[in-house]
């Protein structure tokens, strides 16, 4: 473990002014807390912070970052409070161990909703202050660092968590050294065999060719003196993960590959970046569409650079980067830049991004986007790399690889996507779903008449657009959902004998938590909520009582103490012929005779049970899937519901399963009395000249196991 002495040496090289007692209060405070914890290795516990505040000194972090790593597991983890830490070592500190421990207890994989929820509250707790998350980073590179202590089960879940969410994070911070350090040592946890295999491969060239990265370093640095350019060179090997996803990626053998070697020249001047490049280029051959110039066009993290692959000896392709001395230090620090010290002092780096302005960038629609939709945005900023676009008028417009002209058009304005109709990329009139590429000019044409479509979620790939998009749609089909919502409700009602009134929608909106009787309906519509849930929350007993008649009167064959449900997967209605299967502790399931399922049953002739319907009439209450197709256009849906309500159906749910702009594909639940109700409805849909199709969905994988 490090010593206090250390620590504060490491914090006094970059930071002379480092308030030291305060260091050696927060060390003791944390070491005394900690005091007979131990980790999975047997070390004790107090040896991680001091290792995280030792990470972040590598960033050249003020005093409170590295105090808060000291502290950041004492709140959860011993007896230490917030109003305590808050005393001994100022609010700031309190807030930002608080922070830590919240983001700690945010569970990032797992259920689909609830990481979209824990995203949101990751991406609020850094906009309060980004420090944490450098503090979180951190500890989570030491955890990784030393995750052989850990169970296997354990191993693999961190990796994956660190693969997908930590390293992607650290990379869109800039601090693209960590990001590939946390991928190796997730990949090294993943997938050994793949690992270990390219590093032995690795050997075995270096044998072969021995190690190049000296002589092409020494090359550089020679064509450099000669045209007088005073630069640092550096050279390395790709780490094993970039390695093996550039293979996946290309879809390359390792002996096909062959930029894994990359080096830096780092210059001191700006003008000194392009005079290096053109040397560069002079002296080796480049590699086509290999070239990016992130110094005219720079990331939204800060980052600067030009990178270029050129052939160099013996025909080996290398990857080039040309930056300065204060690009370089954001290059490696990322946004964390915008808080390193030197000689006491905050660094002033024209380079640095203000964390403010990066986190407003990927927070400013948390209002406007559910979790769900944040969560898609967020990833998708997360992992996608760039490419540079200019407006007519010559602006640049950075874009995620695979945008279109429609997320180019949202770029600009919400109101250009909403009225967009059509683009031209370098004056060429091009579909909405071209794929940008780096270096186009791009010309948006609108029209005022123009209103999203649906099939546009299709084509754009940013969150911005997106949620512009589902936000136009949500509101243009309002309108449209009150009104078929206002039908469903009327049609359900009628069904049980009941008349709707405004008094009897209020109160079912108020007792569903809903803000009025317009928002009830719009759910309805839209088939987030059936009309069926509106009617037992208002007459539960209706429900009750329905159901009862069912068990006690449908079905004969069944002995007295016996229930019966009917199979999910054929539905079976009355007239249709049918048997039952038993389940010990589910009763009896009943399925129609021509069911598919039956034939998991054989060889056990013992449950089988010879079952038939009770003659006479029985009630609407026996749920059936329809599937429809129907005609996009106004008031087609509203008809549709009336018609079924004629028939003497009630309609129980209803769900969109595709929205086209020149049909809607959809699933409707009905309530049937028997196998003749149900061809009734089928023939009075299909002669519907709006409807394209319609068919009884029966799915035997739904059946009971």
């Amino acid at each position: 473990m490090i010593d206090v002495e250390d620590l504060i040496a490491l914090i006094r090289n970059y930071n002379p002014r480092t308030n030291a007692e305060l260091i050696r209060r927060a060390y003791e405070y944390g070491r005394r807390m900690h005091e007979g914890q131990f980790r999975h290795s047997g070390e004790p516990y107090f040896t991680h912070p001091v290792a995280v505040a030792a990470i972040l000194t590598e960033m050249r972090l003020d005093d409170a970052t590295i105090i808060t790593a000291l502290l950041h597991d004492t709140i959860e983890d011993t007896r230490s409070t917030w109003s305590e830490v808050s005393q001994l070592f100022g609010r700031e500190i309190a807030d930002l161990v608080d922070g830590v421990t919240k983001l700690t207890n945010l569970q990032l994989s797992g259920a689909h909703s609830k990481q979209a929820e824990n995203f949101r509250k990751l991406f609020m707790a850094m906009s309060r202050d980004l420090r944490v998350i450098l503090v979180k980073l951190a500890d989570r590179l030491h955890n990784m660092r030393t995750i052989k202590s850990m169970r296997s089960n354990k191993q693999a879940q961190k990796a994956r968590e660190t693969m997908d969410i930590f390293a992607p994070l650290a990379g869109r911070m800039g601090m693209q050294w960590m990001r590939e350090e946390l991928e190796d040592l997730a990949f090294k946890v993943i997938n050994p065999e793949a690992r270990n295999s390219i590093i032995r491969r690795f050997v075995s060239l270096q044998r072969e060719s021995g190690d190049v990265i000296p002589k092409i370093t020494a090359d550089i640095r020679a064509e450099l003196e000669r045209e007088g350019i005073e630069a640092d060179v550096y050279g390395r090997a790709k780490r094993p993960f970039s390695i093996w996803r550039k293979m996946q990626e290309k879809q390359l053998s390792f002996s096909r590959l062959s930029d894994i070697y990359g080096f830096r020249i780092i210059t001191r001047t700006e003008p000194d970046c392009y005079r290096t490049l053109g040397v560069i280029h002079h002296r080796w051959r480049a590699v086509p569409g290999r070239f990016k110039d992130y110094i005219s066009q720079p990331k939204a993290n800060g980052y600067r650079s030009i990178h270029t692959t050129v052939s160099g000896r013996d025909g080996k392709r290398v990857e080039v980067q040309i930056r300065t001395r204060q690009m370089h230090e954001v290059a490696e620090a990322g946004v964390a830049a915008h808080w390193a010290y030197r000689d006491g002092v905050r660094t002033e780096n024209p380079f640095a991004v203000d964390p403010g302005e990066w986190i407003a960038s990927l927070t400013e629609r948390f209002g406007e986007e559910d979790h769900d939709e944040f969560l898609e945005h967020v990833k998708l900023e997360m992992y996608s790399d760039q490419v540079f676009c200019f407006t007519p008028k010559g602006d640049v417009v950075p874009m995620p690889k695979g945008a279109t002209p429609l997320d180019f058009a949202y770029s600009i304005h919400t109101r250009l996507g909403n009225s967009c109709v059509g683009a031209k990329v370098d004056g060429i009139r091009v579909p909405l779903w071209t794929r940008l590429k780096n270096g186009q000019s791009v010309e948006i044409i609108a029209a005022s008449g123009q209103r999203p479509q649906a099939t546009w979620l299709d084509i754009v790939v940013t969150g911005r657009a997106k949620a512009a998009i589902r936000r136009s749609l949500r509101q243009e089909d309002r309108t449209r959902f009150i009104r078929l919502g206002a039908e469903l409700v009327r049609v359900a009602f009628e069904h049980v004998g009941r008349k709707v009134s405004d008094k009897a929608l209020r109160t079912a909106a108020r007792t569903m938590a809903l803000s009025d009787t317009d928002e009830l309906l719009a759910r309805i519509g839209s088939a987030e909520v059936s009309a069926h849930e509106v009617l037992t929350t208002l007459y539960p007993e209706l429900a009750a009582a329905s159901s009862e008649i069912d068990a006690r009167r449908a079905v004969a064959g069944l002995q007295a103490d016996q229930e019966f449900t009917r199979a999910a997967c054929c539905s079976p209605l009355p007239g249709e012929r049918i048997v039952g299967i038993t389940y010990r502790g589910k009763g009896v399931v009943i399925h129609a005779i021509d069911c598919p399922v039956l034939a998991e049953f054989e060889d056990s002739p013992q449950r089988w049970v010879d079952l038939h319907w009770r003659e006479g009439q029985h009630p609407p209450a026996y749920s059936t899937m329809l599937s429809l197709t129907i005609r996009h256009d106004a008031g087609v849906l509203g008809r549709i519901c009336t018609l079924i309500g004629a028939q003497g159906a009630n309609i129980s749910d209803l769900e969109f399963v595709d929205r086209k702009p020149d049909f809607y594909r959809l699933r409707v639940e009905v309530e049937l009395r028997d196998h003749e109700h149900l061809h009734a409805l089928l023939t009075a849909l299909e002669a519907e000249s709006d409807v394209a199709q319609v068919a009884r969905i029966r799915d035997p994988s739904a059946h009971v196991t």
